[in-house]
C-alpha cells in the first residue's frame, strides 16, 4: 500500500482556525471546536493511506484544478487536496453547506 506525506497549506490552516473560532466565539462550544480539530487531524491521517484511492470528484471545477475531496468522519466538513507524487497538499477546508466552488481561487 502506498503511503503519502500530507502537507497542510496556509489556506487550509486558516480555514481550520476560522471554523474553530466560529465554534468557540459564536456558538460558545469549545468541545465542538476540539472535536472538529480532532476530526481534521484524523482525516488528514487518513489521507496518508487513501489519498490516491479516493474517487475523482464530480465537480468540473475540482477536476480542472486537480483537486479531490475527503469528508470528515464525524462532522459535516471536508478537505480539498491535490496529489503531487508521494505528497498530498491539503488546500482548503469547507463545511458541507457552503458554496465552496465559488470560493475557490
Amino acid at each position: 500500500m502506498k503511503t503519502y506525506r500530507v502537507l497542510v497549506t496556509a489556506d487550509a490552516k486558516a480555514d481550520l482556525k476560522r471554523y474553530k473560532a466560529y465554534l468557540v466565539d459564536e456558538k460558545k462550544n469549545r468541545q465542538a471546536a476540539r472535536n472538529v480539530v480532532l476530526d481534521f487531524s484524523q482525516t488528514k491521517d487518513e489521507l496518508k493511506k487513501s489519498a490516491g484511492s479516493l474517487a475523482d470528484p464530480e465537480s468540473k471545477k475540482l477536476l480542472e484544478r486537480g483537486l479531490k475531496r475527503i469528508n470528515f468522519r464525524s462532522h459535516e466538513y471536508f478537505l480539498l487536496y491535490r496529489i503531487e507524487g508521494s505528497r498530498v497538499f491539503v488546500t482548503n477546508m469547507f463545511h458541507d453547506l457552503e458554496d465552496y466552488e465559488s470560493k475557490l481561487k
